[in-house]
């Protein structure tokens, strides 16, 4: 695999990944496991990810950067809630986790496999 198929296969992983977080987020917090019946204020929490949606589709590096930090927030909520809730909201909780790591190491691939690229490509 060359550097800009590893750029691109790096950059679905992210896309992919976040698109997943962002459907688990909203279904978690309006139907799955809501902290109040009929819906939960804090499905709010996916705006941030739809604000860094637009630039990692598009390959922008600096978002991908910026995701890095921004997806430790989400790791976090993961932890606190698999480890305080119960049930199905724990095990939604897990795959907030795991998605947020998938996230987390496709970004940084793509930003050193971008970074590479930029190397070789550019002239002496």
């Amino acid at each position: 695999m060359n550097g800009r198929q590893a750029v691109r296969a790096w950059q679905v992983i992210a896309a992919a990944g976040l698109c997943a977080l962002i459907l688990l987020c909203t279904i978690w917090e309006l139907w799955l496991a809501p902290l109040r019946p009929g819906g939960s204020w804090l499905v709010l929490k996916v705006l941030p990810l739809l604000w860094i949606a637009p630039g990692i589709l598009r390959g922008g590096l600096y978002t991908y950067r910026a995701s890095t930090m921004l997806i430790l927030a989400y790791f976090s909520e993961g932890v606190v809630r698999a480890w305080s809730d119960r049930g199905l909201s724990a095990a939604l909780a897990m795959a907030e986790i795991m998605l947020t790591v998938v996230i987390f190491c496709a970004a940084i691939a793509f930003v050193r496999a971008s970074r590479s690229v930029r190397s070789s490509t550019t002239p002496a």
